[in-house]
């Protein structure tokens, strides 16, 4: 009978509700009574708000997840109709284009086929390098097949019949074009992609050897749009006016989250880091504190509430939700158990973040890639701390360039000698001959590992008592 504080409650209705969007597709729900009897058992255990009321909120946000899953996924199912069939599609561009070995990767939503609007996403491969941006509404044709992951279909090698840009289209995709043209006017390549990457999140940029050494090397979370771009954005534009006002403050950074947003697109990682990020904000101005196990689940939550095709096998999404658990649970609980109550410092806390994070991810990037880099750590200690400052050179070379182009490759030069530094540290870590180790491992690993990796965390919080309601992205 003891009371538990509501956001408790929310976190398990939040987590349980992930958990039937999850297993919609295989325990499939599609009567209105099973919404019914989810509203029941949920507001059940948000009034008795007791231990004796958990099983009350497990149970009822399970079936509601799972009814709002099989929703979605019975509507993602028309596809199947098509499989093995010459189709014209027509779609939208959702993510930056891939351009990999003369071939163009594409990411489709808002399908049309035979006049029919479809929901769900497409993933296709053009034959072609095609010069297609984000926003565009493209036509293919092809051999439709089995999707995977979170796209209900694909087309695996589709020929372009038409391609149509928007009057307005992508807005914030315009815009971090015409900032990355102005950067290349002072920064050559690949330096300048490299350096707009940090600025924006855009990887498509990336020439293709240097995007594979980043790979190699476990670098590429710091030029994908991700939470660490976006969190020294909102930790800078916060502590800049923090001295002015406090509301100054909270909307500058708002702002940062909103803009960086869009520039990226919504991707299942953007859409983490940027609810994270703005939930995180919204505690700090309210002098409020979020437990990473209420936020997580919360924040899960609401990307699957928004598209439930994340929770069906999205790697993205399952990468972004592991790394955030490692940098606000795992690290903070190292840094306490190893070095006592003394604050880290940006290199030792870089450090633990990028340990943290890579031990979360392992069990899903080995299945998934079956490689595991060996060079991670090392790379990242060794570039990651100046990626800030990269940050902050690349955006005086975009503002100078658009000001006065003439000295914008003199004001370049600090920033292209870092990021020189940055692209040979990776490329020279990346060729080395035991950089990375094939593994082959099953998918049913990460079920024990988690087990033990709780049971770690555990062990140590019940050593140090430490708090983990202090942890704060934007702070």
């Amino acid at each position: 009978m003891k009371k538990i504080h509501v956001s408790w409650c929310i976190a398990v209705t939040s987590g349980s509700f992930v958990v039937g969007v999850a297993i919609a597709p295989t325990w499939q729900l599609f009567t209105w009574w099973w919404f019914v009897v989810a509203t029941i058992c949920v507001v059940v255990g948000f009034f008795l708000r007791r231990v004796s009321g958990l099983p009350f909120l497990i149970v009822g946000a399970v079936i509601g997840g799972c009814w709002y899953g099989s929703m979605e996924f019975r509507d993602s199912q028309i596809y199947t109709n098509f499989f093995g069939a010459d189709v014209h599609v027509v779609g939208r561009i959702r993510e930056d284009p891939t351009q990999r070995n003369g071939a163009t990767a594409l990411q489709l939503d808002r399908i049309v086929m035979a006049g029919i609007q479809l929901e769900g996403q497409l993933w296709t491969n053009s034959r072609d390098r095609i010069e297609v941006k984000r926003g565009d509404i493209i036509t293919v044709q092809g051999i439709m097949d089995e999707g995977f992951g979170s796209f209900s279909a694909a087309i695996y090698s589709s020929r372009v019949i038409a391609i149509e840009r928007p009057v307005l289209g992508d807005v914030g995709r315009v815009v971090r074009d015409w900032f990355a043209d102005a950067v290349r006017v002072g920064i050559k390549e690949p330096q300048a992609s490299l350096g707009v990457g940090y600025l924006t999140g855009q990887k498509s940029a990336l020439p293709e050897d240097l995007s594979q050494s980043l790979q190699i090397a476990g670098l590429t979370h710091i030029v994908v749009a991700s939470g660490y771009n976006l969190t020294i954005l909102v930790r800078l534009a916060r502590r800049l006016f923090a001295r002015v006002s406090k509301y100054l403050s909270t909307m500058s950074a708002a702002f940062m989250i909103v803009s960086f947003v869009a520039m990226t697109g919504l991707s299942p990682s953007m859409t983490r880091a940027g609810l994270v990020a703005g939930l995180s904000l919204l505690a700090w101005y309210y002098g409020r504190a979020f437990h990473p196990f209420i936020l997580l689940p919360f924040a899960a939550a609401i990307t699957v509430l928004f598209q439930p095709s994340y929770a069906w096998g999205d790697l993205g999404w399952q990468l972004s939700f592991a790394a955030f658990a490692g940098v606000m649970v795992v690290a903070p609980l190292f840094q306490r158990y190893f070095f006592g109550k003394k604050e880290p410092g940006t290199l030792r806390q870089v450090l633990g973040e990028t340990v943290a994070a890579h031990i979360v991810t392992v069990p899903i990037i080995v299945p998934a890639f079956g490689l595991l880099s060996n060079v991670a750590i090392i790379a990242n200690l060794l570039i990651v701390p100046l990626v800030p400052l990269a940050m902050l050179l690349t955006f005086i070379v975009g503002v100078v360039a658009l000001i006065i182009p003439a000295v914008a490759a003199i004001v370049a030069l600090p920033a292209t000698w870092l990021l020189t530094y940055m692209t040979e540290t990776a490329t020279f870590l990346a060729e080395l001959p035991w950089a990375q180790t094939e593994l082959v491992m099953g998918e049913w690993i990460a079920l024990p590992y988690y087990a033990a990796l709780g049971g770690i965390c555990w062990y140590m919080w019940r050593v140090t008592k430490f708090s983990l309601r202090n942890v704060n992205v934007v702070e």
